[in-house]
């Protein structure tokens, strides 16, 4: 993470500039930046030749002002050296503590629904609680082109490994607070979703490891599988260990020059590691961010704890920059293939499942129709020498 303020490195040094971050890391900690953190950085700043500035050393106001200057550019500007982007928050996309913006008053940038509750530590999509639906959803649509979502989140609870579930999903979607069973929202959406899923369905043996992070791309026509952890319809990911880990777990979102790559921090150490890359994503301007949970038979704390949103600086061309990417249609590569092979693969099973049931019906047939001539034989038998005894008898008298 650089601040971009080079001109300011010719009166205050290098360890100065950085006071809380090191290049690659990302700045959510806490999702805020406390008075704490606030008097940390105070006490950092030094000019050459050793002289400090503090809250309290009575040093001149100019140079209190031109601190927190600094101080807000910091946590307000974004980049990235390993792609060269850079970019700006934007608030009114942003909820950090302690979550003024989220609730149902008019002035509010964020609304609740299902089960969520806003605390002053967290906002709890679900309790650790079967059958527990929750969202939280941003009013404000998004008019960026190139942006970056950075979710910092935790997911805890009782259960033991493997008895934990289902997960929460990251969203950017044209529609919003409709609860569903894809992670809390609704089927056949149109947008992306990314699916932080925690247990494993399908119950088949797989190399992947849970819990996993995927995407899924849709234009409102595709199908996410749950009993399938959304395989067929899923464009990539990466495995992320993330349940009852005390440390803060982050994941960022980045869509730029119709790509998406996502990263994640889940071990700690505020440096964030590829999980995965798509290209030829077409995502239009005007959808929404949102978050959701849901839990089943299984549950989990599913907590949000800040979500930041970037305007990334990225070169375009003449002609991209004055397009209108209101209209795009949400589109990823071979999106259609999985949903074709999918119904495929649901006609073999229902076919199989028809064959079972004629061959149980026929065994059904042939085992009752046999027994049925037994009966039948042995009847006919019991007459026939009945009949014969009794003509026997006859004939004695």
């Amino acid at each position: 993470m650089s601040l971009g303020l080079r001109p300011l490195a010719r009166v205050l040094p290098r360890r100065a500039l950085f006071p809380l971050a090191r290049p690659g890391e990302h700045g959510l900690v806490g999702g805020s930046f406390g008075a704490g953190n606030y008097r940390k950085c105070v006490q950092r700043w030094t000019l050459p030749g050793g002289a400090a500035l503090s809250m309290g050393d009575g040093r001149t106001p100019l140079l209190l002002v031109l601190l927190l200057r600094l101080w807000s550019l910091c946590f307000a500007y974004h980049s990235d050296p390993a792609d060269g982007t850079t970019g700006h928050l934007k608030r009114e996309h942003t909820l950090v503590k302690p979550y003024q913006s989220a609730g149902s008053s008019e002035r509010a940038l964020w609304d609740i629904i299902g089960n969520t509750m806003v605390t002053s530590q967290q906002v709890r999509l679900t309790p650790d609680q079967q059958s527990k639906q929750g969202a939280i959803w941003n009013r404000v649509p998004c008019g960026l082109v190139d942006w970056e979502l950075q979710v910092q989140f935790k997911v805890h609870g009782e259960g033991r490994r493997n008895l934990n579930g289902d997960g929460l999903a990251l969203w950017y979607t044209r529609d919003q607070l409709k609860l569903g069973p894809v992670f809390g929202n609704a089927q056949n959406f149109s947008g992306m979703g990314i699916f932080i899923d925690t247990y494993y369905n399908e119950g088949k043996k797989t190399d992947l490891q849970y819990p996993y992070v995927s995407v899924m791309v849709n234009n409102g026509t595709l199908h996410y599988n749950h009993e399938r952890d959304g395989r067929r319809t899923s464009l990539g990911g990466c495995p992320i260990a993330i349940r009852n880990v005390k440390h803060d777990t982050f994941i960022s979102i980045k869509y730029a020059m119709q790509q998406v790559t996502i990263k994640v921090d889940a071990e700690g150490r505020h440096y964030w590691k590829d999980c995965v890359e798509i290209r030829n994503i077409q995502l239009p301007t005007g959808y929404h961010f949102g978050a959701s949970a849901t839990t089943g038979d299984l549950s989990d704390n599913h907590d949000i704890i800040a979500i930041k949103v970037y305007e990334l600086s990225v070169e375009r061309s003449e002609e991209e920059r004055f397009q209108d990417w209101s209209n795009v249609i949400p589109s990823a590569e071979l999106i259609l293939e999985p949903e074709e092979d999918e119904d495929a693969e649901e006609k073999k099973k229902h076919q199989d499942e028809y064959e079972e049931k004629i061959w149980a019906i026929k065994f059904f047939c042939l085992v009752f129709f046999s027994m049925l001539a037994v009966v039948v034989l042995a009847v006919g038998c019991a007459v026939f020498i009945i009949r014969r005894q009794e003509e026997n008898r006859k004939r004695l008298y």
